[in-house]
Parts: C-alpha cells; structure tokens; sequence
C-alpha cells in the first residue's frame, strides 16, 4: 500500500513539474535545455495574442483539434516533456536580429521573423528553417522529428557557451555530424544544415589565430566539409578531393582526419583492400563513425 501511494506521489509531482507555464527568458529556457539535453521550443511572444490552433495525435492515432496551443492543459505537459518552451518578448528581437544580420541565409532570416514555432538549439540557433505551410502544425509529429536528445554533443554546447574561439566552435560543428547520424532520417539535413552555421562561424574565428596555424585550421574546415560529403554517400567526390589535397600536402596534424575520411569512402565503396591498409591508422572511435556512416546509407 505505501508502496502504492509513493508511486502515486512521483507521478504527480513529475506531471505537476511538467504542467506549468511556458518560460519567459530565453537564457533561462537555454540554461535549463543544455542540462536536460533538449531542444528549445520558442514563440515570439506577438504570437500569443491570438488563438494558434494546432493537431495533436492521441494514443489510438486520431488527429485531435486543438484551438489554442498556449492554452490547452494536455499539450502544455507534453511539450514540457520533449522541449523547452519559452514566449520571447518583442523587446528582444532588435537584439536577437542583430546578432544574426548578414550572417544568415534569407531562408533563416525569415523563420527567424515570422510567428511559427521555432525549434532552437541551447544557443539559440534555429534548427527548424524550412517555412511550414501548412494549415495546422501537428505537434506529434514535431516531437517526433524535432525532439532531439543531445547528449551527445553537450560537452561541446558547454564549451561553447563558457567561450568561443576557433576550437570550441569548430568540434561542436563537427560534433553536430554526430548528433545527424543519430537523427531520423526527415530532420537529419537540418541538422547538418545546423551544423553547418557553426563550420562558417568556425572560419570566422580564423582571424584569431596565429597566422602560421591558419592553412592547418582552413585544411580542417575543408576536411569538415568532405565529411558532410561521406554521409551524403557521395564517396568518390571525397577521394578526388583529398587526392588533389595530397597533392599540396595535408598538414600532419590534419592526418589523422584525412586517414579517417579516405577509410570511410573506401568503405562505402566496398574496396576492403584499401580499407585494410588504413585501418591501423585510423582511431577506434572513428572507425564507430564510419561504421555508422556506412550503416547509414545501406
């Protein structure tokens, strides 16, 4: 019986800490997002004022109407469990705006403005970018795609946040190629696409460093991008392209990351002769990744 009743007094508070008011402060929302490994779910708060209506699916797979998302006591919960959820004030987006200007695409910029939901990263970098025309969002199937578990790549959200510079924006792009092949299969380019903001803020960090260490830092971004290229299965188009880099030499520091990229294509393309002579030269953890990369587009 006690066991019963402490059961019961679990349940309730976790629904009660899951029922409450969408947060107000999006460096809080982001705060709380990085320690539960999610993603922050953001309106801007002009989007309240009137009825948003949306759809929902319940657990026998019928599309419930929902007249207001920001008033129903059923979704409130549910979104709690999956995001964060935080109403920006309109104070904030001269701000917000300036920080992105000229360093984002218009397709970002105009999700960035308009009154959607936006599904950010603990940064607040926009992971939702394609516009949605639809007449009504269905929130199911926004978990579903966009309820992302990023453990993965915290240690690098946290570096991150605690100082930016060329190393720490860069392992977190590169750790976002991770997080995409662990995404299903509908938001996996978003998420590269996410990644990819980071790579181009990566080579403007490049200003920073010693100018001896700059061609080494370019080689690696570029070696970033062949990567992106591996889980696109395009492996031949990788190979020209590290063959051309031989050419001029790949920095020794970089070696390992080229070692790692040459085995991948040659595996997606079954040649197990050149994937035996570079195998001892590739690290046990990317030897996972390319397992993984090769899974990925069986």
């Amino acid at each position: 019986m006690k066991k019963s009743v402490l059961l019961l007094f679990t349940v309730l508070i976790s629904a009660m800490s899951y029922a409450q008011p969408w947060m107000k402060s999006l460096r809080i929302a982001q705060d709380l997002a990085l320690v539960e490994n999610k993603m922050v779910l953001m309106v801007w708060e002009g989007t309240t004022k009137y009825p948003y209506p949306v759809t929902v699916n319940d657990n026998k797979g019928n599309t419930i109407f929902i007249k207001n998302l920001f008033e129903d006591e059923y979704l409130s919960p549910l979104i709690w469990k999956h995001f964060v959820p935080v109403i920006v004030s309109e104070d904030r987006y001269g701000e917000m705006y300036a920080k992105i200007k000229g360093k984002r695409p218009v397709t970002y910029i105009d999700k960035f403005n308009d009154d959607s939901i936006k599904i950010l990263d603990v940064n607040g970098t926009i992971l939702n970018r394609s516009l949605d025309y639809s007449e009504y969002i269905n929130i199911t199937e926004l978990i579903e795609t966009y309820a992302l578990n990023t453990t993965i790549i915290t240690p690098e959200l946290t570096n991150y946040r605690n100082g930016k510079n060329f190393y720490s924006v860069f392992y977190l792009a590169s750790k976002y190629l991770d997080l995409a092949l662990y995404s299903n299969a509908k938001v996996r380019p978003e998420v590269m696409r996410l990644g990819a903001i980071y790579t181009n803020e990566a080579r403007a960090f490049l200003k920073d460093e010693k100018a001896e260490d700059v061609a080494k830092l370019n080689q690696r971004i570029e070696l970033l991008e062949l990567h992106k290229d591996l889980i696109f299965n395009r492996p031949k188009k990788v190979i020209r392209r590290l063959k051309r880099m031989d050419k001029t030499a790949i920095n020794e520091s970089n070696k390992l990351y080229s070692n790692f990229l040459y085995f991948t294509a040659y595996a997606l393309l079954n040649n197990t002769e050149k994937m035996q002579g570079l195998k001892p030269s590739v690290s046990s953890v990317n030897l996972k990744r390319a397992q993984w990369i090769v899974n990925l587009n069986r």
